[in-house]
């Protein structure tokens, strides 16, 4: 667990964002000395923060496409296209070895080794042809605040996953990161709370508390088959939970 974090500065807090981003994006930042990870659990709070950042540049693609007259399909493919290359596809790949790791063995022990495997399966596979697909067409039916809700709420909600679950293993980046601390989760839900709620109003909520329902149906999987959560099951929760805020927008609002 991390120290106690009541004495942390504002300053100190603003400095954990280039840690997150490095953490979840491929964005260009410059090289941050080691003790920046140091305390990269205490970053959790600016996961949704990182979703915000993700949403600039997603809306931009999406306003460039309608200055174009493309469909709205097409730029929806765009802008998922842009969102796969900023992150690195590491959700992506989380989703797969998840799906892959949790169905595909038959003990916890088997279940890890095939998510740590880099090679992908039939279930990772389909698991990616659905997720994208759904992205896809979620994008295409939601306003650009609608988008950007979907990216805050979606990385919000690993942090309670990272709060609530231990490790399934001694290594990897999520046991890299180490847990966060309750001011740290609550500040990112904080966050995401009321970024859904002034850019998508009472469906924002709706669709954060309907995900929040998704990624603790992800954490009780991933603790009754692996005995807690891993990097891919955190990578699948934001991939799984972005949907869901997708589907519950496009309901609520379309």
């Amino acid at each position: 667990m991390e120290p106690d974090e009541t004495d942390t500065t504002l300053k100190e807090r603003l400095r954990d964002l280039p840690t997150a981003l490095v953490l979840l994006t491929r964005l260009p930042i410059p090289r941050l000395p080691d003790q920046a990870f140091d305390h990269g659990a205490r970053a959790v709070w600016a996961y949704p923060v990182v979703g915000l950042i993700l949403g600039l540049f997603a809306s931009g693609v999406v306003w460039l496409t309608s200055i174009l007259s493309l469909p709205a399909v097409m730029g929806a493919g765009l802008t998922l296209a842009v969102l796969v290359i900023l992150t690195g596809a590491m959700h992506e790949d989380g989703l797969a070895d998840t799906a892959d790791g949790l169905w595909g063995g038959h003990d916890p022990k088997r279940r890890l080794e095939i998510m740590k495997d880099s090679r992908i399966g039939a279930y990772g596979v389909l698991a990616l042809i659905l997720a994208m697909g759904l992205r896809w067409v979620g994008l295409a039916e939601v306003t650009i605040a609608g988008l950007i809700t979907a990216l805050v709420i979606s990385r919000a909600l690993m942090a309670p996953l990272m709060f609530a679950l231990p490790h399934a293993r001694d290594a990897g980046l999520s046991h890299s990161v180490g847990r966060p601390s309750t001011p740290a989760m609550l500040i990112g839900m904080l966050i995401a709370a009321a970024c859904a709620i002034v850019l998508s109003g009472g469906p924002g909520l709706l669709a954060l508390i309907i995900a929040g329902v998704v990624a603790a149906g992800i954490g009780a999987l991933a603790k009754a088959k692996i005995g807690g959560q891993t990097g891919d099951i955190l990578g699948a929760t934001q991939i799984c939970t972005e949907i869901t805020v997708l589907i519950t927008l496009a309901a609520t609002l379309g």
